[in-house]
């Protein structure tokens, strides 16, 4: 059996090394700190907190925005204790209430009982995550249900003089937010944006913020907002022709990128930890699970993109009880399912038609080292003895673009005999891939197509509680 296995890992690879193309697409380096994000904190929150609406209507009073006891500290201590790694907040949503006193809007925190009109929710939040080492990232919807020259050209003045005062006063802004909302609803104005002008004030003011929208430029909509990505999940996306919002790509491209896709744009997994997005009383008994947020884990960052939970304040302007303990248990998941690496132990090696090489870099558990996988495309694993597994962890190289598009993992026993064949597709920075527990002697990893020479940065093993292995979407 040793023999026939390693005659179809070979046969795949001569046809792969054929294919190759040399031009691929590749991320810039705040792309890369991007990608090292892995998760963090949305944050929704203003006069729909104390309305019980999802969208405002504009005309809501600003007295009615009053939280009690607003604690920034809080949200970014619960923020540490989750894991999470920053926090993006809603500085204007769709009824267009601003959480900073704008001189563009007479519809703003400056304008309300709130601390005698002196409150600054952008200046609170802004300075706690630098005081707890997050990042600081800041929604500002475009659509503006308030603004009387929304629906004139007029009105992308106010936007991009918006967004002036944000990266003044308040940065520096890690990631810029955009959703493509524009008048919906009955009678609902129209506004043609001028997203060309929107990007260059950005790139002018602040270089280094990554920007997300259905198209980028520098990170996409996953298509849903269920916080998952597709199984088949490429950073690269075609956006010529398209716009943002109902000219966006399909939902199911958005998902899954483009294989031949012409520009880096990874994907971003958006979901609520309650079923609305602004917090609801009624909702305190629907908050999701340490459990179900780690399955939402598993279909985001293990199928290579970013996890953005959004975790909504209640009215006195503290992260609720309910959904803190959640997240803590999240947390707890994550540190004990992926605290012990079991392939550290392992030999790591590259099996090819001229023979066996040592690659220690496959496991040495140091993500920024890799190993070239060119005609060698049998990695393998070999453990001293026999050791239980149920998840397996794959690592690209993202310096050096995503390559991988198919590929088999094959875990053996002592006498090298196939207990069991996994399929997969994309890579990209991580893959988790989970199943019942096997013990094995050694794991086998086959590229059966790749774009180029793909870049293996590392292979983890690990035993998680079988409770928590990933179920199907």
């Amino acid at each position: 059996m040793k023999k026939i296995l390693i005659l179809i890992l070979f046969s795949a690879t001569v046809v792969n090394a054929q294919k190759q193309n040399p031009a691929v697409p590749l991320p810039t380096k705040q792309q890369l700190q991007w990608h090292e994000m892995e998760f963090y904190l949305f944050v929704h929150f203003g006069p729909n907190t104390f309305t019980d609406k999802e969208w405002g209507e504009g005309d809501e009073a600003v007295d009615i925005f009053n939280p009690s006891n607003l604690n920034c500290d809080q949200w970014c201590r619960i923020a540490k204790a989750s894991g999470a790694k920053g926090i993006i907040i809603t500085a204007k949503h769709h009824d267009g209430f601003c959480l900073w006193p704008s001189k563009y809007s007479t519809h703003t925190v400056g304008e309300s009982k709130w601390k005698n009109g002196r409150g600054d929710v952008l200046k609170e939040l802004s300075t706690a995550c630098k005081r707890h080492g997050l990042k600081f990232g800041v929604y500002l919807s475009p659509w503006d249900r308030n603004h009387h020259k929304y629906g004139t050209p007029g009105y992308n003045d106010v936007f991009v003089n918006m967004m002036k005062e944000i990266f003044k006063n308040y940065g520096p802004v890690w990631e810029f937010w955009w959703d493509g909302a524009n008048g919906e609803g009955p009678n609902g104005k129209r506004q043609e944006y001028d997203w060309n002008r929107f990007e260059k004030t950005i790139r002018q003011l602040s270089p280094n913020t990554v920007v997300f929208s259905d198209i980028g430029p520098d990170i996409r909509w996953v298509g849903n907002e269920k916080g998952i990505a597709a199984g088949t999940n490429w950073n690269l996306l075609d956006t010529a022709g398209f716009k943002r919002g109902l000219g966006a790509p399909p939902n199911d491209t958005l998902q899954s990128g483009n294989v031949n896709g012409k520009n880096w744009i990874p994907a971003e997994c958006d979901v609520s930890i309650r079923p609305g997005w602004f917090y609801h009383s009624k909702e305190d008994d629907k908050v999701k699970s340490a459990e179900e947020l780690f399955q939402l884990y598993l279909k985001s960052v293990g199928r290579g993109a970013n996890f953005l939970l959004n975790v909504p304040p209640d009215r006195r302007g503290l992260i609720n009880e309910h959904d803190s303990t959640a997240l803590v248990g999240f947390y707890r998941l994550r540190k004990e399912s992926f605290q012990k690496n079991l392939a550290l132990t392992a030999k790591g090696s590259l099996t090819s038609q001229t023979g066996t090489k040592s690659a220690p870099r496959l496991n040495d558990g140091n993500p920024t080292s890799f190993e070239t996988v060119v005609k060698a495309n049998l990695m393998q694993l070999k453990f001293e003895k026999s050791t239980s597994i149920n998840c397996i962890i794959l690592r690209e190289y993202l310096n050096k673009g995503q390559q991988v598009k198919n590929f088999r993992i094959l875990l053996m026993d002592g006498e090298n005999n196939l207990i069991k064949e996994i399929n997969a597709s994309t890579v990209g920075r991580k893959r988790i891939l989970t199943f019942p527990s096997t013990p094995v002697k050694s794991i086998a990893i086959s590229i059966d197509d790749q774009k180029n020479s793909a870049t293996i940065s590392e292979v983890e093993a690990y035993l998680i509680d079988e409770n928590l292995i990933e179920r199907k979407d």
